[in-house]
């Protein structure tokens, strides 16, 4: 399997991955998801730090730390284990991975092509749209590495 290939599959495999996080909340309850939990299970602040073994202040801390989104990943653990809750971390991408691929590589294309494209409309040699079309194809297919993608922000 070459690298075109591979990058292919590792798309193909995250999308199907990530699709539930595309459709899951975008933010965090206003006080985050520690202090939601925790009033919903009916628990005190005092109760959760016996839990997780901390004063009931450092449990407040902790709860504006996550409601600013300073929270490291760590303690976030920490509480969701005394909250009996897993932490689910992800960067879920705002469409597939194969959409955001494909503008990127669409966009290299036709930049690349465009400079060929100028050169031989210089020379009288200008092709049709369609056939623009089946040369973008081509040199997506063909000719672009997935790391040419990604130098330079577009």
């Amino acid at each position: 399997m070459n690298r075109r290939q591979a990058s292919a599959e590792a798309r193909r495999s995250l999308d199907r991955a990530l699709a539930p996080f595309r459709k899951a909340p975008k933010r965090p309850p206003p006080r985050g998801w520690i202090r939601a939990l925790r009033d919903a299970l009916g628990m005190t602040a005092e109760q959760l730090g016996e839990r997780m073994g901390i004063s009931q202040p450092s449990v407040h801390r902790l709860e504006l730390s996550e409601a600013e989104g300073t929270i490291q990943l760590s303690s976030l653990r920490k509480a969701a284990a005394a909250l009996d809750c897993e932490v689910v971390y992800a960067l879920a991408p705002r469409s597939s991975l194969q959409e955001i691929y494909d503008t990127a590589a669409t966009t290299v294309a036709r930049r690349e092509l465009g400079l060929i494209g100028h050169s031989m409309a210089l020379e009288d040699q200008a092709v049709g749209d369609e056939e623009d079309e089946e040369r973008l194809r081509r040199f997506i297919a063909d000719e672009l590495d997935p790391r040419d993608l990604w130098g330079r922000r577009r």
